[in-house]
């Protein structure tokens, strides 16, 4: 009896089989009262195919010849007495006679490189303890009007081992991750963790964003079991975790998905659609059926196998231009002309559509760079419906203005206003991502201008300013505390920096901003309508000084922000408010003052009838240079 019914092949056939997973791949069954594994692979091409292992010597046997199964050429396996961990592979031999040897495509888990070898492992017995959370995710608001900070981690070089333990090269392992990593973002107060290259991958340099293990944990840190444990740890203390996720491209790795079956069959045939010369790697083919079923069961592998709350979408552009990094002459127009990927457009379209219907509270991500229209948009009305799309443009200009040594940042300063002008047009994240601080871009901290403390004071004001901004939240890593050197993926983080004051103190900075941001719902609501933002000053060119305000929808604890971009002191500002009543400075750049401002009514300020910026109402305190002031009132 097959495990892979008519049903299957007819669902799969069309695109449409969303437990896909399930049936393909290595899974424990039992045959006539035997119990074993069933092996099942995708392999249209192939003359024969056998499965090899520990369990044959790593050589072609009569008995683990595979039968094919028609229509789709699927081949099929079962081989009684396996265990967890044992490897395999899929010996493929071509129409042409060539014999190639291939990892599983839809493992659950892999040997840890340079090893390529499938494993089998079933960890469907694990008993999950986040019932909460999921039940709380479920009932999460299609608004979005949610906060969400996010903290962005690689794992292999947020924290090391002094010592190189089993083999696992000094990196922290999933259940160690899920202790020390989930105690730090409590700390700190984010409120979400994304995680860099979790799919497995043969090449630590590529971060994980060249991917052969679509389904897999990547072994690095241990076993798909122990990547549960870390999800769970999280979710029990209620931090959400997102993943990246690359539907781009593949690597051309000899037993990865490259002419899988002796022939192109993940990718596209044409190397004017199936090669990203920049990259080295090739397309998927999102006009095949089966190929779009493997990615879409991927991506709900992770959301509702492993309780995932999000996946955030590597390379967006790259997949919706057919022109994407290629030259005249180097890429095929579509069927009306032009350089959109038509099938791309409809694969996200149903991709977004169903893992968002199929897990309400789940979000989707795009890291999309160009000005495509309507990335968060609904689908029914031509959008790719993406819950959330990274916003580029504001980083670019954020980054531009704040390397700018201060006297000239005035030549700049629509740089830091321009991104409300088209905060409308999606659901943004503002984004300072580990792209900004690789590849000699420096740090966060050596982005600044100024010598040391001037560094600390004018990062303090651009994360204040992020924080006021509309847009969900992500820092990457280490910038939080001001890390100096580039980020590099072979060595943790500087954290010996945090025996500094200024770094320590930045730090703590960055965690009273994250305060706020959760106890304000006015930074978190509305947040692409102009009725929940006013501009109070946006024009104040000469004194690089920005001024605006964040509105409750209750009318209630709302938020004023005053942000200095030089080092000028302004002993007595003013600065127009909204209207007359109290406005208590709740946080500035100062931490010891922050500290005293908690409880004291000293730093109350009653609004005065004295017109500025355009305001019939203002009112006057002294302003520090690089001066961060953070006002409540009603």
């Amino acid at each position: 009896m097959s495990g892979f019914s008519e049903y299957d092949m007819y669902l799969f056939g069309n695109g449409r089989h969303y437990e896909i997973y399930k049936k393909l791949g290595a899974h424990y069954d039992e045959r006539d009262g035997a119990s074993g594994v069933r092996f099942s692979v995708w392999a249209p091409h192939a003359h024969r195919v056998w499965v090899i292992g520990e369990f044959t010597d790593w050589q072609a046997q009569d008995e683990y010849a595979m039968q094919r199964l028609e229509p789709l050429g699927i081949y099929e396996l079962f081989v009684p007495g396996r265990v967890n961990g044992e490897m395999y592979k899929y010996l493929i031999e071509t129409q042409d006679g060539r014999r190639i040897y291939k990892a599983d495509p839809y493992a659950s888990y892999a040997e840890l490189r340079p090893g390529t070898s499938s494993k089998i492992f079933d960890s469907s017995s694990y008993k999950w303890k986040d019932t909460k959370w999921m039940n709380k995710r479920k009932k999460i608001d299609s608004s979005k009007d949610i906060p969400m900070a996010i903290y962005e981690v690689h794992p292999a070089s947020w924290k090391r081992h002094f010592t190189t333990d089993e083999g696992i090269e000094g990196m922290y392992t999933y259940r160690e991750l899920a202790q020390s990593l989930c105690e730090y973002i409590k700390e700190m107060g984010y409120t979400h963790v994304e995680l860099m290259g979790i799919s497995e991958y043969p090449f630590d340099g590529s971060w994980g964003y060249q991917v052969t293990g679509y389904y897999a944990p990547t072994s690095r840190y241990g076993t798909p079991e122990d990547f549960k444990y870390f999800v769970d740890t999280m979710h029990k203390n209620n931090i959400g975790v997102i993943l990246d996720w690359v539907p781009a491209h593949f690597p051309k790795d000899e037993a990865g998905l490259r002419e899988f079956d002796g022939e192109p069959l993940y990718e596209y045939p044409d190397p004017r659609m199936g090669e990203h010369p920049d990259w080295g790697t090739k397309i998927f083919n999102y006009g095949k059926n089966e190929v779009c079923n493997f990615l879409i069961g991927s991506a709900l592998n992770w959301i509702e196998e492993f309780h995932v709350d999000g996946l955030r979408v590597d390379a967006v552009a790259s997949m919706l231009y057919l022109d994407y990094g290629k030259k005249d002459g180097g890429w095929i127009a579509n069927k009306y002309g032009g350089n959109e990927n038509l099938e791309a457009v409809e694969f996200f379209r149903h991709l977004n559509t169903l893992v968002l219907g199929r897990n309400p509270g789940t979000f989707m991500i795009a890291e999309e760079s160009t000005a495509w229209p309507k990335i968060t948009g609904e689908a029914a009305d031509g959008g790719l419906n993406f819950s959330y799309k990274w916003n580029m443009g504001w980083m670019h200009d954020f980054l531009d203005y704040m390397k700018l040594d201060p006297i000239m940042r005035k030549g700049s300063h629509n740089k830091m206003t321009f991104g409300m002008s088209y905060n409308e047009s999606e659901d943004y994240i503002l984004v300072l991502s580990h792209d900004e601080v690789v590849h000699l871009k420096c740090s966060m901290l050596n982005k600044m201008p100024g010598f040391k403390t001037d560094k600390f004071r004018n990062l303090k004001a651009g994360y204040a300013f992020m924080l006021g901004h509309p847009g969900k939240k992500l820092l990457f890593m280490g910038q939080e505390f001001g890390q100096e050197r580039e980020w590099a993926e072979e060595r943790e983080l500087d954290w010996y920096l945090l025996d500094d004051p200024e770094h320590a103190d930045l730090r703590l900075f960055v965690k009273g901003l994250l305060g706020i941001y959760k106890k304000y719902p006015c930074l978190y609501t509305n947040e692409r309508k102009w009725d929940a933002f006013e501009w109070i000053n946006a024009n104040d060119a000469d004194r690089s000084i920005f001024s605006f305000v964040r509105k409750s929808p209750t009318g209630k604890k709302n938020l004023l922000f005053v942000v200095n971009f030089t080092p000028v002191e302004r002993n007595d500002y003013r600065v127009g408010v909204p209207k007359k009543g109290k406005y208590k400075l709740i946080y500035t750049q100062d931490m010891q003052l922050n500290e005293l401002l908690i409880e004291s009514k000293d730093y109350t300020f009653e609004a005065e009838l004295s017109e500025c910026d355009g305001r019939d109402y203002s009112i006057a305190y002294p302003l520090t240079g690089y001066g961060v002031a953070v006002f409540h009132y009603n």
